[in-house]
């Protein structure tokens, strides 16, 4: 069964595309493709934007995600350059216009940078920080290059996504400070993806978080998201300074932070609220990221040079299809291809969750072109649900594989059941035509149980300011998989301060065991200690009695 429906239609369809592509540059108007084509590629097609969110999660500080679950209307936007839009010359006759000055004109229109600059809106702040971060960055420029050329595959759908938007420019150069442009950073705090949200966060934002596939590094969702996200913050502060104070802090402790200085009859400004250095540095940041966009030359800086067109097509897909093989249909590395696909959390991408991938233009003619050609299985690997609560080894057998490859594939510590519902994945029969559900790529979970061992159940506490799983784990000397499991929680949670938690010890031994463990030479520490305790009683006795004299 091929990927692409009306495959001829298709294709003359990005044939226009890539004709008007090559025209970018020249300052050449884009043109509708008719509905009725209904192309399977598209330029960069933005997302629809999510409802009104009422309550969101402050979004992390940086260090890497749900793309909608349906599949955005596909279609060929005209390229953004204005054939009609007249240079301002002032006082200058039209006579004196020269060849010369028009190859400008087109040069400049084609150049982003040129396009980033001029929609820059937010007022500038100068203090010490955005100097300090200033020199930092010109200090480094192998990692602004690195940082500007990773940053060249986004720039422009950002860029096109804030301008329909009517927001500043700047925000387009945000991902520079939280995550240098890299959709798959992940923060030591769980924040993930280009705009490094909070899952949490990611869940108001409707970024799908599963185990196939973690929206919040989707290049497309995630900026949607993003976008949201501060306009939400917008209409809450107006101003866009303390909107990127609240996105890093959050926007309650922004709130509380300007309460305190009306309070105390101070300014509210940006730059005067008490805030955590992180915070603090967060504006000054993206100030000098701007400066540096508006004048590289001045700081000994040069940017890479990006065209003022669609860097990727949004190609659909109908059926699943392994990673490796959508990469190699596509003429690209693995890592070239998580690039701009790098919200999979799997070895398979789920066509009824992800339904479109991102491909340069060259890559995108080259996938369709082999997709066609393709022989064989598109994907070996698929989505099994547990019909009951297995052991792995159970588990194993039931879908044909060793238990040693599900623990693997799947990352299932020992001593661990699956519980029922769980979806595990699982290779897929060479003969299978079926794809894995709608259902189960938006609601796949593995839920893990340790399995039952003899012991004896305690409760201890948690400390007074509360404590990770990780880090009570530790203390307790136990896997934090097995203490997140007896408490029902993931092993990346947190308890409340002395919230009462489950540990489970050992069964006791009963007196015959000790004794024969004695014989064997292993009671010696036993009789040591009653020894002991015999020793410090006539001591503690003594004590007492000089303590009434």
């Amino acid at each position: 069964m091929t990927l692409f429906r009306s495959l001829p239609a298709r294709c003359l369809s990005l044939a226009i595309l890539f004709t008007l592509a090559g025209c970018a540059g020249l300052g050449q108007q884009g043109m509708q493709v008719p509905a009725a084509a209904s192309p399977p590629i598209a330029a960069s097609a933005p997302m629809g934007q999510a409802p009104a969110v009422a309550t969101a999660a402050s979004a992390s500080a940086p260090t890497a995600v749900p793309a909608v679950a349906t599949a955005p209307k596909v279609v060929l936007p005209p390229l953004r350059v204005d054939l009609n839009a007249e240079p301002v010359l002032a006082d200058v006759p039209a006579a004196t216009l020269t060849a010369q000055s028009e190859e400008e004109e087109a040069a400049q229109r084609a150049d982003l940078w040129v396009r980033v600059r001029q929609g820059f809106a937010m007022p500038d702040l100068e203090n010490d920080l955005v100097r300090k971060w200033e020199q930092y960055y010109a200090g480094r420029p192998d990692y602004v290059a690195r940082m500007t050329e990773r940053g060249g595959r986004y720039l422009y759908h950002i860029l096109d996504e804030v301008e329909k938007r009517g927001m500043p420019s700047e925000l387009a150069l945000l991902p520079f400070i939280e995550s240098a442009f890299n959709p798959q950073a992940t923060s030591s705090a769980r924040a993930s993806g280009m705009w490094q949200f909070m899952p949490a966060t990611g869940r108001d934002y409707e970024l799908k978080q599963n185990m196939f596939r973690d929206d919040r590094r989707s290049v497309l969702a995630s900026t949607r998201a993003a976008l949201d996200y501060l306009q939400t913050l917008h209409k809450m502060f107006g101003d866009w300074q303390h909107v990127l104070a609240a996105y890093n802090w959050g926007q309650g402790n922004v709130q509380r932070a300007v309460a305190r200085n009306q309070k105390a009859g101070g300014s509210v400004a940006y730059d005067a609220l008490t805030m955590p250095d992180e915070t603090r540095n967060y504006v000054p940041k993206l100030q000098a990221i701007k400066n540096i966009v508006a004048r590289p030359d001045s700081f000994g800086l040069a940017l890479p040079p990006l065209q003022n067109h669609p860097f990727f097509l949004s190609v659909a897909i109908e059926r699943d299809i392994d990673v490796a093989v959508a990469a190699r249909l596509a003429g690209m590395t693995l890592d070239e291809f998580q690039q701009l696909n790098p919200q999979m959390n799997k070895p398979v991408i789920l066509a009824a969750g992800t339904p479109h991938l991102l491909l340069p233009f060259d890559n995108a003619r080259h996938f369709v072109r082999e997709i066609e050609r393709h022989r064989g299985p598109l994907a070996t690997w698929t989505a099994w649900v547990a019909p009951r609560t297995l052991k792995p080894a159970e588990a194993a057998r039931t879908v044909g594989i060793s238990e040693s490859q599900l623990r693997e594939v799947n990352r299932i510590p020992p001593r661990m059941l699956v519980k029922a519902g769980s979806t595990l994945l699982v290779p897929r029969a060479a003969t299978s035509t079926r794809d894995v559900s709608e259902h189960v790529a938006d609601t796949a979970a593995m839920i893990l149980a340790p399995e039952p061992l003899p012991g004896r159940r305690r409760i201890v506490k948690a400390g007074s300011k509360g404590e990770s799983v990780a880090s009570m784990a530790r203390r307790l000397k136990v896997s934090a998989a097995n203490l997140a499991a007896w408490n029902g929680v993931a092993a990346s949670a947190s308890f409340k301060p002395r919230q009462a938690v489950v540990l489970m010890l050992p069964a006791l031994k009963s007196k015959k065991s000790v004794r024969t463990a004695a014989k064997k030479g292993s009671g010696k520490a036993v009789v040591r200690r009653s020894a002991q305790r015999r020793e410090t009683k006539p001591v503690a006795r003594t004590r007492v009695r000089v303590a009434r004299q």
